[in-house]
């Protein structure tokens, strides 16, 4: 029997009432069920709107407040660049393919047991060989067409 998403409904004053629990909780406690990787949804109380994504922002703002934020404003500038761009699938499709292998594969732990400067190769590493495989198709497909056209 698979377990069912859980349902945290959003009140207009901003309040999440988890319905597993029959509580309120907050957004630590929304983060935690994150962490423990706990599938839920947020819903608005009153129309019903996925407000997931939101509420996950406003965490990763609070986040960002700290002392080491993840993203820098470059970084930033950059994802909002990709709004509207013909690419933007592609982006949000690599950010969360990039995102899940490094948890996946336990790079978060090695990371903290490791030299810096061995993660860091070990990264470019890793994302060099993703985009060959990526690509190589593409390249491949374009050399074909260019031959085919040398042929004629």
């Amino acid at each position: 029997m698979s377990m069912q998403e859980r349902i945290i409904k959003r009140y207009p004053n901003r309040r999440l009432y988890d319905t597993t629990t029959s509580r309120y909780i907050t957004l630590d406690e929304v983060k935690t069920l994150v962490l423990t990787q706990v599938k839920f949804k947020i819903v608005d109380s009153r129309s019903h709107d996925d407000l997931t994504t939101y509420v996950l922002l406003q965490i990763i703002s609070e986040q960002e407040n700290k002392q080491f934020p993840l993203f820098t404003t470059s970084v930033l500038e950059n994802i909002i660049r990709f709004y509207g761009n013909p690419l933007q699938k592609t982006f949000s499709q690599l950010l969360e393919k990039l995102s899940s292998e490094f948890l996946e594969e336990n790079m978060l732990k090695d990371c903290l047991e490791k030299k810096p400067l061995d993660v860091l190769v070990e990264l470019t590493k890793h994302n060099l060989d993703f985009w060959q495989t990526r690509f190589s198709s593409y390249v491949t497909q374009k050399d074909e067409g260019n031959v085919k056209k040398d042929e004629k």
